[in-house]
């Protein structure tokens, strides 16, 4: 006579589950707290730690990469950690000299740091674009309160880091006109504003999707 385990619908239904699940592809996106998550098709996952679902939609509520455990689909919490070389960062313009650009860094490869624990970002001419480095001017390529991606190159002093622009999808990402308006990119090199049509000088990085 077979175990009754064995012929119990529901451990069946349950080991069929965590078998479909666990070969379900993911996608390895970094995602914030309130984006949607996109599932394969299929059977709804339970809703594990990290995750809540609004209007049959389920979504983020902590910064991370959504995986499964069993047929539970779960975000775990990513610890904030320091900049090091490649990290790629994202940070506030607060300084400009002749030479360089001064950044407050506050997110660090998509983690977001507690408050007052930001790092310095140093922008250097030679590390604001791939060519022509000897004809930057920081002054056209960033403004104070930019909001700036970029890739740390190595460390600077205490707390600074030596961060770089020269890449296509790295530099402005955000900014304010000097009218108030946020900006809108039209070339590397320009962003628009839409209030006066006026067009500023920038260090623009590549708007994702183009």
């Amino acid at each position: 006579m077979c175990g009754s385990d064995s012929q119990n619908p529901s451990h069946l239904s349950e080991d069929f589950s965590q078998i479909f699940f666990s070969k379900l592809p993911m996608s390895s996106e970094l995602l914030l707290p309130g984006q949607p998550i996109s599932l394969p098709k299929g059977p709804t996952p339970s809703v594990g730690p990290g995750i809540y679902s609004r209007d049959g939609q389920m979504r983020a509520s902590l910064v991370g990469t959504p995986r499964f455990e069993g047929s539970t689909l779960t975000i775990s919490r990513l610890r904030p950690h320091p900049p090091a070389p490649n990290s790629l960062v994202l940070g506030s313009v607060t300084r400009l000299s002749p030479l360089q650009a001064l950044l407050s860094i506050t997110v660090v490869d998509g983690v977001p740091l507690p408050l007052g624990e930001e790092f310095t970002g140093v922008i250097r001419t030679q590390d604001v674009r791939a060519t022509e480095k000897d004809r930057v001017k920081i002054g056209d390529c960033f403004r104070g309160g930019d909001v700036v991606k970029g890739l740390v190159i190595s460390l600077g002093d205490a707390r600074s880091y030596y961060v770089t622009t020269a890449r296509n999808d790295l530099g402005v990402i955000s900014a304010t006109s000097e009218a108030g308006a946020t900006m809108e990119p039209v070339s590397w090199q320009e962003m628009r504003c839409p209030k006066t049509g006026k067009i500023e000088k920038r260090k623009c990085a590549k708007p994702e999707g183009l």
